[in-house]
């Protein structure tokens, strides 16, 4: 069955404790399905500078490593963290490595795609145009479906808990941070 909302989701931390999404309510979140070994893995910095900018208004960052795009996440829960904590200085929450499409992926990822489906690449990114040709030469409806496409998908959720917006990866960092500042 379908949470019906977020905060009725419960996740594991990178070291397998149950953390209640609940424990997040009346912050503005932005939950990322991450990469260690993607062309999009400098967004880690992006993100860091957006936590570091807004986390004391509200925001908070909650990062889920995922291996299902290209074994771009392979590695242990600590090692990913290692990654990140010496490459990027990233100090937001980290979780458990998780599937966010198929019948294994997290509860988290099916009410996201639920509430929030893929609208498209931004195809004047250098990168859009090689997903989005990439992606059909494998599925020729892939775009009508909501499933994660890549890596460095995030969810905007306000304070409140209604997921607002979804961003792929190619969209622009400062486009995102507009939207937070609008719900801090």
């Amino acid at each position: 069955m379908m949470a019906q909302n977020i905060y009725d989701i419960t996740v594991k931390d990178r070291k397998g404790n149950d953390v209640s999404l609940a424990t997040y309510k009346n912050k503005v979140l932005l939950i990322v399905n991450t990469a260690t070994r993607c062309g999009f893995t400098p967004q880690y910095e992006e993100l860091e500078n957006l936590y570091k900018n807004y986390q004391e208004k509200g925001l908070e960052i909650l990062d889920f490593p995922c291996n299902q795009f290209g074994n771009q996440a392979p590695g242990s829960d600590e090692e990913i963290h290692q990654f990140c904590s010496l490459n990027y200085g990233t100090e937001f929450p980290q979780f458990k490595k998780i599937e966010v499409n198929g019948e294994n992926e997290s509860p988290l990822f099916t009410l996201l795609k639920a509430a929030r489906p893929f609208v498209g690449f931004d195809l004047n990114h250098p990168i859009g145009k090689v997903l989005d040709e990439m992606l059909q030469k494998n599925d020729a409806d892939y775009a009508s479906k909501p499933d994660i496409k890549w890596n460095f998908t995030k969810f905007l959720v306000d304070r409140k808990g209604n997921i607002v917006e979804r961003y792929e990866p190619t969209v622009d960092i400062k486009l995102i941070e507009e939207k937070i500042k609008e719900l801090l």
